[in-house]
């Protein structure tokens, strides 16, 4: 049985996480001392100057790094306990991703994008899911559309759909705005928001726009590998 976080139980929690990579130069602390919860629900903006650990926290949660030291727990699931098997099955489960490139394959439609990734899940409703994603973001006239026929904001709506078709506990998204311009990129996150509260998932979304933080319900900043103190913004 799929394992569910219980309504009292952190989505993320991660504890004295450090992660430590190897460098042209030697070893480079990436993450030093990570201390973090997320409830079920929430959506959490992430900011920071570049080298400071953002992506790399996001991919510990997302189960695509192995932390160094210290606990990830994510959906209830002590990551460290799970080899790379166990890792890509809780990410079916549980997760989905939006990068700021769109990661789309040139040669499939955008129904096809989609439905990949539940096919390989093995999902029997895998059309029928894409097709009610893709409906979701308000592409379900652009079926049929290869990549290169779509737009920039299109392009990333449909990655969009791609991440939530599995309907996901946990929504993950790494400077998704970065190759859109400004309007369509609030356009872009009002969408992912809108998705994520109307399904229960938890966001985590880092971002250089202040226009974009300013719509989450908790902002954290990250400097040299940890958690600055103190408030930096938010959703009243």
């Amino acid at each position: 049985m799929e394992q569910r976080p219980l309504p009292s139980t952190p989505m993320i929690r991660l504890t004295d996480l450090h992660l430590t990579l190897s460098g042209a130069a030697g070893p480079v602390n990436v993450l030093r001392g990570i201390d973090l919860e997320v409830a079920p629900g929430e959506q959490v903006g992430i900011v920071g100057p570049s080298g400071s650990g953002k992506t790399s926290m996001l991919m510990v949660v997302a189960g695509l790094e192995r932390p160094s030291t210290g606990l990830a727990e994510v959906a209830g699931q002590n990551l460290g306990s799970l080899d790379e098997d166990g890792l890509a099955a809780f990410r079916r489960a549980h997760v989905g991703i939006v990068f700021q490139a769109f990661h789309l394959i040139p040669t499939m439609t955008a129904l096809e994008n989609v439905a990949v990734a539940l096919e390989l899940a093995r999902r029997a409703d895998a059309t029928a899911r894409a097709m009610d994603a893709l409906d979701a973001v308000g592409l379900s006239h652009r079926l049929g559309h290869y990549p290169a026929e779509l737009s920039g904001g299109e392009q990333q709506r449909v990655a969009l759909a791609r991440a939530v078709a599995g309907s996901p506990r946990l929504l993950l998204a790494d400077e998704p705005t970065g190759n859109l311009d400004r309007e369509t990129g609030l356009r872009i996150i009002d969408l992912m928001q809108g998705l994520a509260q109307t399904r229960g998932a938890t966001l985590l979304l880092i971002t250089h726009d202040p226009g974009v933080t300013a719509r989450c319900e908790r902002v954290l900043r990250l400097v040299d590998g940890r958690i600055a103190g103190g408030p930096v913004g938010g959703a009243p």
